[in-house]
């Protein structure tokens, strides 16, 4: 099999692993999706099937647009807009990617805003 064919084989297999595990549980999901340029999330209610909230790097504005210090300022982004819809408890759904760098930041980011993951 082509190195790349695998490799995308493997990323699909390890986020729909993470994701079902998830769904289980019965609270919003927080999915996140990291590119070179930007870091994206959203909160997913898989009970009723709808977004309650997003936020994108490509919101922000000033010096940290990218990298970690953006992702940590999504996390807070998002947490005010959950915590102003009534959602408090949320579980990450971290994907195919390493809690690790920018996921890391940003779960921290939204900690620090009131979120429970």
């Amino acid at each position: 099999m082509n190195k790349v064919k695998r490799l995308a084989k493997q990323q699909e297999r390890r986020k729909y692993r993470v994701r079902n595990q998830l769904k289980s549980g019965g609270r919003v999901r927080l999915s996140v999706f990291r590119s070179n340029l930007y870091f994206r999330c959203q909160a997913i209610d898989d009970t009723a099937g709808n977004t309650l909230a997003a936020a994108s790097s490509g919101e922000l504005t000033g010096d940290a647009v990218r990298g970690c210090d953006a992702a940590a300022q999504v996390g807070r982004l998002i947490a005010e807009r959950l915590l102003a819809a009534g959602v408090k408890e949320v579980c990450l759904d971290r994907g195919e990617y390493r809690y690790h760098g920018r996921v890391k930041a940003f779960a921290d980011g939204a900690r620090g805003a009131g979120l429970n993951l």
